[in-house]
């Protein structure tokens, strides 16, 4: 069967710290950019194209009636109309929510993130009113996606339930919590919009304007839409979904379980009923800084621009470079990190300790900029992470899990160092997709349940995705990752103490 894939870049915009901005309608050319290259590339008519699904990440969409954009920035900048969702403006407005108690903070693992959207709303509302009551509709991009292609303002399971507050399994609205903010005026003509179907589900056929411009026919039925992350659990996540932890890595990480009954994990989002199995109760991990983290470490070195140079002139990348490296002083020492430790909450924690606040830590400092100490660096950055997922994976089986392997996607699979140190630090079989680019399959698998493709969602999954490598931990690392683990945690908690003694003054 055909098959292509096409990539553009989009526009981001950080005017200031913890601002992130794009743009919906940089995107949506862009969409419709790719959709016609891939179309063209795998040789297809576009009347054979049944059926198109769309993934995103979950930032916020202001739009007025006709598509047309409305700034959420400080800039007024119309082209600024979508808060990022690593943007963290509404840690404040995040807290005074914490502070109510309200009962949909338990499906959200007892504190809501100034990542989703509500504290978001609660921001806009009080410093850019004007903007806010300007918008006619505010929506999550993937349902932006949906929206713009059908013309029909259909929304998510998925999206709302995981990051709106909507109660799915009791199909309401905790109406008070909105009313207690002053924002209960985004219930008034479907603002935040009014039918929410399941995922798997058809919203719509494509609509004359938008099969224009993607280059399509309005035959193409158009799948309600999904988070990224969530997508890419469809795609990974195998026929034994309740032992399995499915990891969708990226600058950002996303852990996803399942389950038939909710489980309720403290510091870990959910349950959510419906949000990426049908049926299925999903709780949400994740850490707010993953390959970001490592990107980081790296460029913040005074060795990057000389690895760099080394990098462009022998045709390869620089993890290929550290990676290399790493495996050359392992021959001399196995255990490059004892005396180098990085907690790695450069961005807050995400979970399970969900607090954007914190920071991270590094003991084992010197005055060396070579590339064997940036290499040091890069490798405690990776296992720091593997830590927090082991950290999410204790915490999700204390509760009522019974987690025992990996299945991961992202870029971080490209890298072998950072697939053993998650095999090795979570003592878990890492498994790897058949198909890479399991996000877009995913979405792919929407398409052609919502498209009648397949009986169900179920069915596509089983069809249509299949497992490729394994990495198994090395058993002869368990004890010094047991102990790298407990200084993990252990400078959290000094982390703690330091906050404390800068307090008792203030």
């Amino acid at each position: 069967k055909s098959h292509s894939l096409a990539i553009a870049p989009i526009q981001i915009f950080k005017h200031q710290e913890n601002y992130v901005e794009q743009s919906s309608e940089d995107i949506w050319e862009n969409t419709c950019s790719v959709v016609k290259k891939a179309v063209k590339e795998a040789g297809i008519k576009p009347e054979a194209v049944k059926g198109i699904g769309f993934d995103a990440t979950c930032s916020l969409v202001a739009l007025r009636d006709d598509y047309k954009p409305v700034s959420v920035s400080l800039t007024k900048n119309d082209q600024q109309n979508i808060i990022v969702w690593m943007d963290h403006r509404a840690i404040q407005e995040a807290e005074e929510i914490n502070a109510t108690g309200n009962e949909v903070l338990c499906y959200v693992g007892g504190k809501i993130s100034p990542e989703m959207e509500l504290p978001k709303l609660v921001w806009l509302k009080r410093h850019l009113p004007d903007q806010f009551k300007k918008t006619k509709k505010f929506l999550d991009l993937a349902d932006f996606l949906v929206y713009r292609c059908t013309g029909t303002d259909i929304r998510s399971v998925c999206t709302k339930v995981c990051k709106w507050t909507y109660l799915a399994h009791e199909k309401r609205w905790n109406k008070h919590l909105f009313t207690q903010f002053d924002v209960d005026d985004l219930f008034a003509d479907n603002r935040i919009g009014g039918e929410i179907r399941d995922i798997g589900q058809p919203a719509g056929q494509l609509s004359t304007q938008a099969a224009d411009e993607m280059g399509l026919t309005t035959d193409t039925i158009v799948a309600v839409g999904i988070i990224d992350a969530h997508a890419g659990g469809v795609g990974i996540i195998g026929n034994e979904p309740e032992q399995t932890l499915a990891i969708i890595g990226g600058t950002s990480s996303c852990h996803m379980a399942v389950n038939k009954k909710p489980i309720f994990v403290d510091g870990v989002w959910g349950p959510y009923f419906g949000a990426m199995l049908p049926g299925y109760w999903l709780n949400e991990g994740g850490q707010s800084a993953a390959g970001a983290l490592i990107d980081h470490v790296i460029q913040d070195s005074a060795y990057y621009p000389e690895l760099k140079q080394d990098a462009e002139k022998s045709g390869t990348d620089v993890y290929q470079i550290l990676n290399e490296n790493i495996r050359q002083l392992e021959r001399e020492n196995t255990y490059l990190t004892e005396d180098f430790h990085l907690l790695g909450y450069y961005h807050g924690n995400r979970s399970p300790r969900a607090n954007p606040n914190l920071r991270g830590m590094i003991s084992g400092l010197t005055l060396n900029t070579t590339l064997n100490e940036l290499s040091k660096h890069y490798l405690a950055a990776i296992q720091s992470v593997a830590y927090g997922t082991r950290h999410i994976i204790q915490e999700m089986n204390k509760s009522g899990y019974s987690l025992t392997k990996i299945h991961m996607c992202g870029g971080g699979t490209k890298n072998d160092i950072w697939l053993r140190e998650h095999a090795d630090i979570t003592g878990c079989e890492v498994v790897l997709p058949r198909e890479p680019e399991a996000v877009l399959l995913g979405s792919a698998i929407l398409a052609a349940a919502a498209s009648n493709g397949y009986p169900d969602m179920m069915t596509a999954i089983r069809e249509m995705t299949a497992i490729g490598e394994k990495i198994s931990p090395r058993i002869e690392t368990a004890d010094y990752h047991e102990r790298k683990y407990k200084i993990f945690n252990e400078m959290y908690h000094d982390q703690m103490k330091y906050k404390k003694i800068m307090a008792t003054n203030t």
